[in-house]
């Protein structure tokens, strides 16, 4: 996977990815640079090319002379772990799913499991907008996304989706383990995924704007939960 910034190599380093090979700005050579320092302390291969080049590798031409070859790789299912899951069913959108990724790793989510089919995968337009941090989270593809929930229902994981005809988060006293289910941009959780549900919960309005962005309510919610299971006033 061809990535490119240098926040997102920043992140790549702090990553399990093994990097193939970091691609920098040719003028970088002869300069002091903290960056390069960090590639060789990290034993992390590099080398120096034209911007040309640069562009060429990642498409874009605003890429801050730095674009990384890695080998990204899925997590497994037995690396779903922690007091905080985040389950996506069928986002469909690369900037939802890099935004979702980054408030998860910042509220202390331990994976975020995604289903093999009619979803968006881990893609550079993904690890972009989440500046990189989706590369520090583990990203778990299965083919079957019930199946999962029961599987971590069997582990003690609580199961809430979000809903909006589901009850208040601010009035759910919510307790570790907990695996949060957030439906796709159009339709909202699918039928059976929100029958596996063991409860819904929602963000009450005080408007009348009936939704809010999948992201922005992920955020939101996983910050609730993350304040009330790990019970930070």
């Amino acid at each position: 996977m061809i990535v490119y910034g240098r926040n997102v190599l920043e992140e790549v380093l702090k990553s399990y990815h093994p990097v193939k090979m970091v691609y920098l700005r040719k003028d970088e050579k002869n300069r002091p640079s903290q960056l390069v320092e960090k590639l060789k302390k990290a034993n992390c291969p590099f080398t120096f090319v034209p911007d040309k080049k640069l562009a060429e590798l990642c498409g874009e031409a605003k890429n801050q002379g730095v674009v990384v070859d890695l080998e990204f790789r899925y997590a497994d299912e037995s690396e779903i772990k922690g007091d905080l899951v985040v389950l996506l069913d069928h986002i469909n959108d690369p900037h939802n799913l890099g935004a979702i990724a980054r408030t998860a790793l910042a509220a202390g989510a331990g994976a975020i499991v995604i289903p093999k089919d009619r979803s968006v995968g881990v893609t550079p337009s993904a690890v972009k907008v989440s500046a990189g941090t989706l590369l520090r989270i583990p990203v778990v593809k299965v083919t079957n996304l019930p199946r999962t929930i029961d599987g971590l229902k069997e582990r003690g994981y609580w199961v809430y989706g979000a809903d909006m005809e589901g009850s208040s988060i601010y009035e759910e006293d919510f307790r570790p383990p907990v695996a949060l289910v957030f439906g796709s941009e159009g339709e909202g959780l699918s039928r059976l995924v929100k029958q596996k549900c063991d409860q819904l919960i929602a963000i009450p309005m005080y408007s009348d704007i009936d939704s809010l962005n999948v992201s922005v309510s992920a955020g939101i919610i996983m910050f609730e939960i993350a304040r009330k299971i790990r019970r930070v006033e």
